[in-house]
C-alpha cells in the first residue's frame, strides 16, 4: 500500500540545526506552588511561541485529570488558545485518552482545530485514563472504567471513520457526520480542507505499539515514565509495521524529561522538585509542583529517595552541553525518529530557559 505524501509530511519532521532528529515539546501545563492554572496557561503561550520561533517542529498537551499541578485537562481548548497565537508550529495532543470521551466528540473537537489551523493539527490518541481509577468513572459514568481501555481498537476505528467520513452501507453511524468534516465537501455548493489531523497511538507498552505497527499509524512512546519499557515497544512497533495510506515505513517519537540549566547544580535543584511532585503523586498526595526550597528541606524516607533516585535517572538534566549529550546518546539507543522534550520544573521561567538553552545548544534558528 503506497502512502500519501501529504499525510507522510504532515507525520515526518526535518532536523533543524545540529540536532540529529526533529525537536519537539511535550507541556503537561505544570503548575507550582504559589502559581495559577492561568500563569500556568500563560507559560505554555509563551512556549509554544518561543518552541515556534527556534525551529522546533511540534508541540503538543496531554490529558490530565484531578491533578492540581496539572492544568490540561482539556487539550482541545488549550490547542485552539495555542493556535490563534501562533503560525506555523504543529499543534496537537499527547494525547487526547479516548476511552474518556466518544469518538464523535473527539472527531468534531479536533476538526474545528483543523478548520482553525489547516495543516497543522496532530491527533494522539492514549488508552490510559490519565488519572485515578475515580476520576475515572466519573470521567466515563461507569463504575467498571476499564471497559474503555479493552474497547480502545473498536474505540479507535469509530474515530477515524468518523474524520474520513466514511462508514459502510448499513452501518447505524452511516448518516452521522463530524463536522467540520468531509461531509461538507460533498453537500451542494460545499467547499472542504483536504487535511484531516494525522492520528498517532501513544503509549507506555507494547499494546499501542503493536496496534500502531498493524495500522502503519506513527507512534509516540512515554519514555519519559516508561524508560524501561522503551526499546522493546519501539521494536515492537517496528516488527510489527505495516505500510498503510499514511506511512510507508515507522516514524517513532519518544517523550523525553530535559531540563537545562546555566550550572549542574541549579538543575539538580530544579528536578528534585519536581521528582517531589511524582513522589506525592505516586504516594496519593497529589498537589502542586514545590519550590526547589520546599523539596532541599523535604525529610525524604529511605523509600521515597530511592523512588527520587530512579526516577531523576531518567531526566537528561545539566548544563546545555551535558542535556545535548544525554538527548544525543538516547537517541542512538533507541533510534528514535523525533525527540518530545518535556520540562518540569516548579517555574515558568525555568520551563522557558531550559527550551532556550537546549535550542542553543543544538544550533536551531533564532528568531531574525
Amino acid at each position: 500500500m503506497a502512502a500519501d505524501d501529504t499525510a507522510a509530511d504532515e507525520i515526518r519532521g526535518a532536523a533543524r540545526g545540529d540536532a540529529p532528529v526533529p525537536l519537539s515539546v511535550l507541556d503537561l501545563v505544570t503548575v507550582g506552588a504559589g502559581r495559577t492554572a492561568g500563569d500556568a496557561l500563560g507559560t505554555s503561550v509563551a512556549l509554544s511561541r518561543l518552541a515556534e520561533s527556534r525551529g522546533f517542529h511540534r508541540y503538543w498537551v496531554a490529558e490530565h485529570h484531578s491533578m492540581p499541578g496539572v492544568a490540561s485537562s482539556s487539550p482541545a481548548v488549550i490547542l485552539a488558545h495555542l493556535a490563534a497565537r501562533t503560525e506555523r508550529i504543529r499543534l496537537g495532543s499527547g494525547g487526547v485518552m479516548l476511552p474518556n470521551h466518544a469518538p464523535l466528540v473527539i472527531a468534531e473537537q479536533f476538526g474545528t482545530l483543523e478548520a482553525m489551523a489547516p495543516g497543522r493539527i496532530d491527533l494522539g490518541l492514549g488508552r490510559a485514563p490519565g488519572t485515578d481509577g475515580a476520576t475515572a468513572a466519573a470521567l466515563r459514568r461507569t463504575d467498571r472504567p476499564g471497559e474503555g481501555a479493552d474497547d480502545f481498537p473498536q474505540q479507535l476505528t469509530e474515530l477515524i471513520r468518523f474524520l474520513d467520513d466514511d462508514f459502510p452501507d448499513g452501518h447505524p453511524y452511516r448518516r452521522v457526520h463530524a463536522v467540520p468534516g468531509p461531509v461538507q465537501a460533498t453537500s451542494p455548493g460545499g467547499v472542504q480542507s483536504p487535511h484531516r489531523p494525522p492520528v498517532w497511538l501513544l503509549g507506555s507498552s507494547g499494546f499501542s505499539a503493536r496496534l500502531a505497527g498493524m495500522l502503519g499509524l506513527p507512534f509516540a512512546f512515554a519514555h519519559h515514565f516508561s524508560a524501561q519499557n522503551t526499546i522493546p515497544a519501539l521494536d515492537l512497533y517496528r516488527e510489527t509495521f505495516r505500510p498503510s495510506e499514511v506511512l510507508d515505513a515507522p516514524y517513532a517519537l519518544i517523550g523525553v524529561s530535559a531540563l537545562a540549566a546555566e550550572d549542574e547544580q541549579e538543575a539538580r535543584r530544579q528536578v528534585l522538585a519536581a521528582a517531589l511532585s511524582m513522589v506525592r503523586l505516586r504516594t496519593g498526595r497529589p498537589g502542586l509542583v514545590p519550590t526547589p526550597e520546599e523539596a532541599e528541606a523535604y525529610p525524604f524516607s529511605p523509600m521515597e529517595r530511592e523512588f527520587v533516585e530512579s526516577w531523576n535517572a531518567n531526566v537528561i538534566h545539566g548544563t546545555p552541553d551535558e542535556v545535548r549529550a544525554g538527548l544525543d546518546d538516547l537517541q542512538k539507543r533507541t533510534g528514535a525518529d523525533e525527540l518530545m522534550l518535556t520540562a518540569n520544573a516548579h517555574s515558568g521561567e525555568v520551563r522557558l530557559r531550559s527550551y532556550e538553552l537546549v535550542a542553543n545548544a543544538y544550533g536551531l534558528p533564532t528568531p531574525a
